[in-house]
């Protein structure tokens, strides 16, 4: 799993839902934070198996995720590719999705994920 760049929790278990942070393309296990080269599409690709380790770490896999937003840096550049691999990520019914363009993302990031995986407590 990859170190939280600021003062927050990566993933967070709240009833029956397990809540992550916005997670960016950070290579897990670097000595230091640090994003893996390659443009929107790359960033989210790692960004989702990062959020893939902190889901099972709560028993969820990405089958559980109802809820995502997606923070792009370049709308028109990124959308098409990163909708790809999102359809990648998610099998049928894929999750509710909102897709935000923003001025900046942490450490330089083109693309984030937040999502909300449902887990029903046994």
């Amino acid at each position: 799993m990859t170190t939280p760049v600021g003062p927050y929790s990566p993933s967070r278990r709240a009833g029956d839902f397990v809540i992550l942070s916005g997670q960016i393309g950070l290579v897990p296990g670097a000595a230091t934070p640090t994003i893996i080269e390659g443009g929107a599409p790359e960033q989210l690709r790692q960004a989702l198996e990062n959020a893939r380790t902190l889901l099972a770490e709560h028993g969820a896999t990405m089958a559980d995720v109802v809820k995502g937003t997606l923070f792009l840096m370049d709308m028109d550049q990124d959308y098409a590719a990163c909708n790809a691999v999102w359809t990648e990520a998610f099998e049928l019914p894929r999750p509710t999705r909102s897709t935000v363009q923003v001025a900046k993302l942490p450490m330089g990031a083109l693309a984030e994920a937040e999502l909300w995986a449902y887990l029903p407590l046994a």
